[in-house]
């Protein structure tokens, strides 16, 4: 999948913090990573079945027939809510003669993969096809502290498809799939070390003097981790298409359940301070139910009308606990006693805070008031931390209808409408085990009955990783009296477009709208209203899309063109801040652009193909952004709290992380060696312009292009079906970020993604 991307630039797919963490975008728009109360603006369609989770769609897939990327809203024919685009993958169905393939790969980093299929005739009326697939490598980078590979590859799958044509007018299609990962993922390299990040890898006494990441050697491949990330994942389903003629249409039933559990073990302090470490765990079930009815008029009307229905349960639980570091680190962040404060003190107290960090005075103080407050065993202890379980189901249903006129022979005008509406309801349990984050600083109790100030150690706010703020110190779980943990939208999307065919050039014009169902913010940083400003849900995206464009054949090759104008209101803009996600609607994101398609044959021997995407994107209105910490002059700093406004203005910005050129090339020579045997030689480049990452990252961070150029040399023998091909990949060995975020609760210091390295192998096909 993530190969995809090279064919077609107006793709993005990018891989995160865990194997499940996939994100696909097209034309600038897709979210849903990281985050899973929101559903990705791109759908991923397997054989007709939706694949709510990009993770589901990560299995190496057996013959495939053909692979469609559709831009923009398509919820007038798939049923489903897709608001920015569809991937849709078809594989071969079983056939009455038997054949299949193998294939075998080698290459450095360990490579091993083998996958095959199978296929023939069971009776005249039953084929089956069966298939499967290993993919073992070692990791690209090296965790220096555990010494083991970070980043490989250990997967496999298999999957049984059957064909029955119990009549001429009948086929029944059932495929059962089940794929499993287990894999040490992913690899983090530090941008920037801040003040926490120093005070980390200083030695003692300045430090803790732990291995911590090198910005000058980030792509080293080397990681510090004091555990490895650990994933794992296991996902199966099953599906049945029945398509019936009934003489005047055809009538397709899909009905599909899958199931899919994982479970991802992550340093999330990124270093070799035991500091804290996360357990994450989901599971998915999914039942979907797709019914379309598509005529068969030979005459200038045709029409399809369907109806689309999903239920789909979700467990997602995770547990942070702190190590035994914690305490050092905040002690170290806190800071020495000042000698204001010891002046100002009773002269008894005096010398038990001398040479001690504020967070310890400030246990001394409280135990003076409270005694079950016990000086350097309260905060900041191993074994604390925070439990977050969310449970949610969705249903969604949709009636969708589209229809064709032939005007003319050469004028078609096409018009569809669908009805969408969706239902989330959504519970929590979180615990939150960390007395430090449930304290208001502003207002210690223990503090005024000494006659102190209540607001004395306000500046220690920072150390609060969770739920720190003056109006919520602790988690409040939903449902509850002012949150009835339920989302309900309705909404009528429609399409329109005219086709104009000249001959060997067709041209058209459409307009499309889409939506996209509101959204939970299911992490750490789901608060309630009072608490952040925002709240812990999302309203709806709405989408429009202006599109004109050509298609031109001529002798030799093809040339497509596409301009378009695309909008969404109420962006569900998903960020991570360093501790959790801030989930908020823009106002309104817009990108502008067009899209170049073409393929040549200048000689017989020689295949020239080429593709561009330029996009201009821009923030119509987005003032509630989440406030970043690098941008003091929009979000500063308010040294009694040491916290920052909670929102930043980020109207008239461009958003990050969409290139404004990407290009995507390849030349391939062809030659008959005679007696059967022929050869090529193929040649690829990849390219997206210099871009901001993320939003949250400072520009002088996080702005990356890609440039790979990739290539293969093959030889291939039709008498005996055989092939040969030497590959390579990122031959020019470009290195760059695939994304940044602020590091975990390490304030000033910067993360990132770093891309894969040069990889090359061989690969044998035989086909019979």
């Amino acid at each position: 999948m993530i190969d995809l991307q090279s064919l077609v630039p107006s793709l993005k797919v990018s891989q995160f913090n865990a194997v499940g963490q996939t994100n696909f975008v097209i034309r600038g728009f897709g979210n849903g990573n990281g985050n899973d109360g929101i559903e990705s603006s791109v759908a991923v369609f397997i054989d007709g079945v939706y694949r709510s989770r990009s993770s589901s769609a990560l299995d190496d897939l057996p013959e495939i027939e053909r692979i469609e990327v559709l831009r923009g809203p398509q919820s007038t024919l798939f049923g489903k809510n897709v608001s920015a685009g569809a991937i849709s993958i078809v594989t071969k169905k079983p056939q009455f003669e038997f054949g299949g393939k193998a294939e075998v790969t080698v290459g450095n980093f360990g490579q091993r993969q083998a996958k095959g299929t199978i296929t023939g005739p069971v009776s005249d009326s039953l084929a089956l096809r069966l298939s499967g697939g290993l993919n073992k490598r070692d990791g690209f980078a090296t965790n220096t502290v555990t010494g083991n590979d970070v980043n490989n590859r250990d997967r496999w799958s298999i999957r049984g498809d059957a064909l029955w044509l119990p009549t001429d007018q009948t086929s029944v299609r059932v495929i059962a799939d089940y794929n499993k990962i287990n894999e040490i993922c992913c690899s983090v390299v530090s941008l920037l070390n801040g003040p926490a990040t120093q005070f980390i890898g200083a030695p003692a006494p300045f430090g803790l003097g732990k291995p911590v990441g090198n910005p000058a050697a980030k792509f080293d491949r080397n990681v510090t981790f004091t555990s490895d990330p650990n994933n794992s994942l296991v996902g199966k389903g099953v599906s049945a298409q029945v398509d019936h003629d009934l003489g005047f249409a055809a009538l397709t039933a899909i009905t599909a359940y899958r199931k899919q559990t994982s479970e991802s073990l992550q340093d999330v302090d990124f270093t070799g301070a035991d500091l804290a470490n996360n357990d994450l765990r989901n599971n998915i079930k999914t039942f979907t139910q797709e019914l379309r009815l598509a005529s068969k008029s030979q005459g200038p009307f045709n029409w399809l009308v369907g109806g689309f229905y999903q239920n789909e349960k979700l467990a997602t639980g995770r547990t942070i606990n702190y190590g035994t570091d914690i305490r050092a680190f905040g002690e170290g962040l806190s800071g020495p006693v000042p000698a204001a404060l010891l002046g100002a003190l009773p002269a008894p107290l005096r010398p038990a805070l001398t040479g001690r960090s504020n967070l310890y005075a400030l246990e001394f103080l409280q135990s003076l008031v409270t005694p079950s407050v016990v000086p350097g065993a309260t905060y900041f202890q191993a074994g604390q931390g925070i439990d977050d379980y969310y449970t949610m189901e969705q249903t969604s249903f949709s009636l969708f209808g589209q229809a064709d006129y032939e005007v003319t022979e050469r004028l078609t005008l096409t018009g569809g409408l669908a009805f969408l509406s969706d239902k989330k309801d959504a519970e929590s349990a979180v615990v939150l085990r960390d007395p430090f984050s449930s304290l208001n600083l502003s207002a210690v109790p223990q503090l005024a009955a000494l006659g102190l100030p209540g607001n004395l150690y306000s500046a220690l706010g920072g150390l609060q990783f969770y739920y720190g703020n003056t109006t919520n110190h602790a988690p409040v779980n939903f449902p509850n009296a002012t949150e009835s943990g339920r989302l309900k939208d309705d909404k009528v999307t429609y399409a329109v477009r005219a086709a104009y065919d000249f001959g060997a050039i067709n041209t058209y014009v459409s307009y499309s709208t889409g939506w996209k169902a509101g959204a939970f913010n299911l992490s750490s940083d789901s608060r309630p209203p009072n608490a952040n400003g925002v709240g812990r849900t999302a309203a709806p995206e709405d989408v429009s899309v202006l599109e004109a464009g050509l298609k031109a054949n001529f002798p030799g090759g093809y040339f497509n063109v596409a301009v378009f104008d695309q909008a969404i209101e109420g962006f569900q803009s998903n960020a991570f801040t360093g501790l959790g996600y801030s989930l908020v609607n823009a106002g309104k994101e817009s990108v502008r652009g067009f899209e170049v398609d073409s393929a040549y044959r200048p000689l017989p021997w020689l295949a020239l193909t080429g593709a561009v995407t330029y996009l201009d994107p821009k923030y119509d209105s987005f003032t509630g952004a989440a406030c970043v910490n690098y941008d003091t002059a929009r979000c500063p700093v308010d040294l009694a709290t040491c916290r920052r406004p909670n929102f930043l203005d980020l109207t008239g910005d461009k958003p990050a992380g969409i290139p404004q050129w990407s290009l995507s090339t390849s030349a391939t020579a062809n030659h008959n060696f005679g007696n059967g045997y022929s050869g090529y030689l193929r040649v690829e480049y990849d390219y997206t312009s210099d871009v901001q990452l993320s939003e949250t990252t400072p520009p002088e961070l996080s702005t990356w292009g890609q440039k790979n150029v990739n290539a293969s040399l093959g030889l291939l023998n039709e008498t005996h079906q055989l092939e040969a091909m030497l590959w390579v990949r990122n031959l020019t060995k470009h290195e760059s970020l695939i994304s940044t975020f602020p590091t975990v609760a390490q304030d000033g210091s910067y993360s990132g993604y770093p891309s894969a390295p040069r990889t090359y192998g061989v690969t044998l096909r035989k086909t019979f």
